[in-house]
């Protein structure tokens, strides 16, 4: 039998429990450990819990590492620093900065000779791949790309740095009627208050002055000053009782016309429960991609974009012809 892909986990919320989960089901791959900035005696998970600081001293016991910590101040430190010593799998999801993020995975992969494969997930990863194939199928054409209804992690996180928010969650709604302009195949030039809403829910601090805190949160430039955005004053009960999961999800819409003017539309869609659960699933078959890369040889940092798609399959190539094609 073939041995196990043994992957370790680095930082273990949300995204780090999901690959936990993942790696249970994919019998290819065990997980050997979780790494850890808290101390690892209050992990409870699968695998054994270490320290950070242990990480370099259990090189030899790992094929892939899956980095899970986030994208505004971890990303960018650790991805470098550990494609140093590991062929690695991160979800860096800043888009506007990933041709940054990756030269600089690129340097340190390939100094040491190992694979960096950056920016999975859905968006970036899934939508880039279907972005990609339907330019390519219908370059006569228009790509548009909605995100939600969902969570937003990064913006709540942003309302929750207003001073008097104890709590928030942000959800990303798209516009039904700038979907519809789409799928008609109008091809309109949509600005973003166009596309998405901001429907925040907040619980203030007690005492807190509630028409400062939604002002502010509506005038926040990069991420509400764009967007027709609503805020809803909720109780911590209401907070937990309706607001607790995380779901996500959206569409990449691609809109052309064929030869005498036949409209063409490609639609693909997620509709997700969990955005960490199903994002780690996407790093854990991008880990099995990984090491293959590293098994023939190749290095250097990579995304999607450069994965045969065979490569993130359990089944082998055979089986894939015979079952898929």
């Amino acid at each position: 039998m073939t041995e196990k892909i043994r992957i370790a986990i680095l930082g273990y919320g949300n995204l780090g429990r999901g690959v936990e989960l993942a790696v249970r089901q994919n019998p290819d791959m065990t997980l050997v450990g979780v790494f850890t900035r808290r101390d690892p005696k209050n992990i409870a998970c699968t695998a054994q819990a270490y320290s950070t600081d242990a990480l370099l001293e259990k090189k030899d016991d790992i094929d892939v590492l899956i980095l899970c910590g986030g994208s505004a101040t971890d990303l960018p430190e650790q991805s470098p620093l550990y494609a140093k010593h590991f062929h690695i799998v991160d979800s860096f999801d800043n888009h506007s900065q990933i041709p940054k993020h990756f030269a600089a995975c690129d340097e340190s992969a390939k100094q040491s000779q190992h694979v960096a494969l950056i920016s999975t997930g859905w968006d970036p990863g899934m939508f880039s791949l279907q972005r990609l194939l339907a330019g390519c199928i219908l370059p006569q054409g228009q790509s548009y790309t909605f995100w939600g209804k969902g969570v937003s992690q990064g913006h709540s996180d942003a309302i929750r740095r207003v001073a008097g928010v104890r709590d928030a969650r942000q959800y990303t709604v798209p516009v039904e009627a700038a979907l519809q302009r789409v799928r008609t195949g109008e091809n309109p030039d949509l600005t973003a208050r166009e596309k998405h809403i901001r429907d925040c829910f907040v619980v203030a601090e007690d005492g807190a002055d509630t028409a400062r805190i939604a002002d502010e949160i509506k005038n926040m430039p990069g991420y509400f000053a764009d967007y027709d955005t609503f805020v809803h004053f909720i109780s911590q009960e209401e907070m937990d009782r309706d607001h607790s999961r995380l779901p996500h999800g959206g569409f990449v819409i691609h809109t052309a016309t064929t030869g005498q003017a036949n409209r063409q539309r490609i639609e693909y869609s997620l509709q997700l429960d969990s955005n960490p659960e199903f994002t780690a699933s996407v790093l854990v078959a991008c880990a099995r991609a990984a090491h293959r890369l590293a098994k023939e040889g190749q290095y250097g940092a990579k995304t999607v974009l450069d994965i045969p798609p065979a490569y993130l399959s359990a089944k082998s190539a055979e089986e894939l012809r015979k079952t898929l094609l």
